[in-house]
């Protein structure tokens, strides 16, 4: 019996290892999230003052903007994590979770009764290419708080697909998501098409079980520091201005890398090419699920992720339809448990592969910042969005920020505005030239590529490119005191 239950789990084993193989491998991008920074900041700040702070402590701009912060608890506990394991313990902790997301999309197809060999198919390539690393910084297997929606989504997903007495646990499940992500608003999508075709197929119990599970969920939500104006703080990123400059919400076709993403449009093209052979064989909400994240996914690309995870089920279903059967299934498991064993094995040797010099993204680095801090420490500083996280990180406040990627969370809509005038490859004269007046600034901290900003400001205005390190350059206005 012993042997028998080692020998069925060799396909978590094999699918397990692999990806875990995989992720390790990209181990830097999983710590290239622009935001890391901030969000262990704000741990550490929530830690030492044993309260969640409602006003920004670190930038000069955001005019006592009360600050929403939608993933305290996840900040509290990734910063407690890097403060005994470093930044290794964030990438194996964020391992972990890509694990169980695949343990768990394999247990969800395996109940659905299709053979090993159709979810290895099926969940392998959809465990490789939903964290998208090819479309970096876009990635949804990172150090960041999105990972806690990525996996509850997939357990809302499983348990809903199969309801038993374990469905209940979704409230609870709910109450750590709200606080850890913003995020957790997918899980009431989930409930609600599940929710949505009981009602449909005139299915009462599983309405009732469905309407109770959303009824509690949504409860839960308000269990948070913030109470009900978590949903303010949600709504006031959702459908913000801000996500026409940030690239996770363009189109899936402006965030397309070649050769990257090819697999990717691959996978797209085989799942719609059986969804329109074998229709109806496969249960309708995860059909619908699918479809729905499809489109969402080519209207804004953080949403692709969430098709590749929702289709392995209907994808699945179809390659088993598809492959010869096998009569000797056992064969098949045994093998599979052999293949994941050896992955197992080797996944110590990945880990040597990693650098050992793991850290926050090298676009500003610990030199970058101390000359800053030398020889500007009271600048009235002009800094690009995307090392606004890392000099909250390194700094905590001693030089405030002009902006970070907290984006409408933090900061009023109007110094977003003007901000965005500005984060333009082409340079407009009159809004560069209005925005370091209105805010008084001294000191640009920029992209050293952008030929055209050093010819603005050093060529035509007189300021002074003081400092270039390997990718930014520190300028500062003529005649600072």
């Amino acid at each position: 019996m012993i042997g028998s239950y080692f020998q069925k789990s060799g396909i978590y084993i094999f699918l397990i290892s692999s990806a875990c193989a995989y992720y390790l491998l990209n181990a830097p991008i999983l710590l290239g999230h622009y935001d890391l920074g901030w969000h262990l900041a704000a741990g550490d700040l929530i830690r030492d003052h044993g309260n969640i702070p409602f006003r920004d402590p670190w930038s000069f701009t955001s005019g006592g903007k009360q600050w929403f912060n939608l993933s305290w608890l996840w900040d509290v506990f990734a910063s407690a994590l890097f403060r005994y394991t470093n930044f290794s313990g964030l990438v194996f902790f964020v391992v972990a979770c890509g694990a169980a997301i695949v343990g768990y999309l394999t247990s969800i197809c395996l109940r659905s009764g299709v053979s090993a060999i159709a979810v290895c198919f099926s969940v392998l390539p959809a465990c490789l290419l939903y964290p998208a690393f090819a479309a970096f910084p876009n990635i949804y297997l990172a150090a960041s708080p999105n990972i806690s929606t990525m996996l509850f989504s997939v357990i809302f997903y499983g348990e809903c697909l199969k309801p038993t007495r374990r469905v209940f646990f979704l409230p609870a499940i709910m109450l750590l998501w709200a606080n850890l992500h913003g995020g957790f608003l997918l899980g009431f999508l989930i409930v609600g098409v599940f929710c949505g075709v009981a009602l449909l197929r005139r299915d009462w119990v599983n309405f009732k079980i469905y309407g109770f599970v959303g009824c509690g969920c949504f409860i839960a939500t308000f269990i948070n520091p913030l109470g009900w104006h978590i949903y303010e703080g949600v709504t006031g990123t959702l459908g913000n201005f801000v996500q026409a400059y940030i690239t996770e919400w363009w189109p899936y076709y402006r965030n397309i890398t070649i050769p990257g993403s090819i697999p990717g449009i691959l996978y797209i093209l085989i799942f719609v090419a059986f969804e329109l052979r074998y229709r109806g064989f496969c249960p309708l909400e995860a059909r619908l699920l699918s479809w729905l994240f499809l489109f969402l996914g080519l209207y804004q690309f953080r949403y692709m992720s969430f098709f590749f995870i929702f289709s392995t089920v209907p994808l699945s279903l179809h390659l088993d339809r598809l492959l010869p059967k096998s009569s000797n299934n056992s064969e098949v498991e045994r093998l599979l448990l052999f293949a994941g064993i050896l992955m197992a094995c080797a996944l110590p040797l990945v880990d040597m592969q990693i650098d050992p010099a793991l850290g926050l993204p090298q676009m500003l680095s610990e030199q970058d910042i101390l000359y800053l801090e030398t020889h500007f420490p009271h600048a009235r500083l002009l800094n690009h969005w995307n090392y606004g996280g890392i000099l909250i990180f390194r700094t905590r406040g001693a030089i405030p920020v002009f902006v970070d990627g907290r984006a409408s969370t933090a900061y009023p809509d109007a110094l977003l505005r003007d901000y965005f005038k500005l984060a333009q490859l082409e340079v407009n004269e009159a809004d560069w030239d209005a925005v370091l007046a209105k805010y008084q600034i001294d000191t640009v901290l920029w992209v050293k590529a952008h030929e055209e900003l050093r010819r603005f400001l050093v060529g035509k205005r007189g300021w002074k490119e003081a400092y270039t390190g390997l990718y930014a350059s520190i300028y500062v206005k003529p005649h600072r005191n």
